[in-house]
């Protein structure tokens, strides 16, 4: 017999707490399991256990023995659950969700080329203008922007994604440009509303230096490439994802402000419940969205 199947053979026999129960669990004979414990405490060298016709009791060896054994057979269990799963075909359901743009103009495409390949995977996909607890809404996967909010998720990054704050030439021949951050309090400036979380307070940052303005403006949204019309019409100054707006600054609808100073990171996520074994259709979509964004970049629309 091997070790791990003596580790299992033990742990039962421990687990019916007499070797008659044990022999009449594994359909043999009371002396089948005593010899069978007698050449694993010989190939030890140690007594496991103090045993009677009516009960056993652990020695010290035998508590070490069951102890550690019972860690090891848990982790060679789940050894084998993610290399089979690995394996296996992807297939059920899967719940993803992710913001609305991003969600409409990249996210919907790449599932549609996905459910191509899985096709026994069944996807359902949601899309809102703020983030879900992807844990108690019971979902798969989620994509989104930014550091993650809670420690029970795991992430893998998709794509790289830098803001910047830009407005139209033309607003900026009516109100100056901003030399400072300190400048943007006196600006007109265009907000993108998360859901119910305040908004209106900008970080930048140059090297060590780091600045937080208060910023005002008469127009918010919840809806990015509303807000980005509004910067086109010349409306006032807009933070927002240069992968987002890059054809528009390369165009000259758009100018960079501050190209000095960095912005907080909205770097793409794919996020998903931290699990020690992961679905193997949770695990078919987190390569397959690695392997689409390196493929096509995404516009970077990040509400």
């Amino acid at each position: 017999m091997d070790a791990f199947t003596d580790l299992t053979f033990f742990s039962l026999v421990v687990k019916q707490g007499s070797l008659a129960a044990a022999a009449q669990e594994l359909g043999v004979t009371p002396s089948s399991v005593s010899k069978r414990l007698a050449a694993l405490e010989q190939r030890l060298g140690v007594r496991l256990l103090h045993r009677t016709t009516r009960r056993i009791g652990l020695t010290p060896e035998g508590e070490t023995y069951l102890v550690e054994g019972a860690r090891v057979l848990e982790e060679l269990e789940t050894l084998e659950r993610t290399v089979a799963g690995s394996r296996a075909q992807p297939k059920g359901l899967l719940r993803v969700s992710g913001t609305l743009g991003f969600g409409r103009r990249h996210l919907a495409p790449a599932l549609s080329a996905f459910a191509l390949r899985y096709p026994e995977v069944e996807v359902q996909l949601h899309l809102a203008d703020k983030p879900i607890n992807l844990v108690e809404q019971g979902f798969d996967l989620q994509v989104r922007f930014g550091e993650l909010p809670d420690a029970r998720l795991t992430a893998r990054r998709l794509a790289l994604n830098r803001r910047a704050l830009l407005a139209a030439p033309a607003y900026l021949a009516r109100a100056g440009e901003p030399a400072t951050p300190r400048d943007l309090a006196q600006h007109a400036c265009i907000f993108i509303r998360e859901g119910d979380e305040t908004f209106g307070t900008w970080h930048l940052s140059q090297g060590s230096r780091q600045e937080t303005v208060k910023v005002r403006g008469p127009l918010s949204t919840n809806d990015g490439e509303t807000a980005l019309g509004w910067a086109l019409a010349g409306h006032g100054i807009l933070m927002r994802s240069l992968w987002d707006a890059a054809a528009h600054v390369r165009a000259g609808a758009l100018q960079v402000v501050l190209p000095e100073w960095s912005l907080p990171s909205a770097d793409i996520y794919a996020v998903f419940p931290t699990r020690s074994h992961l679905s193997a259709k949770t695990r078919a979509l987190v390569d397959f969205l690695v392997e689409w964004f390196e493929q096509k970049p995404p516009g970077g629309d990040e509400d």
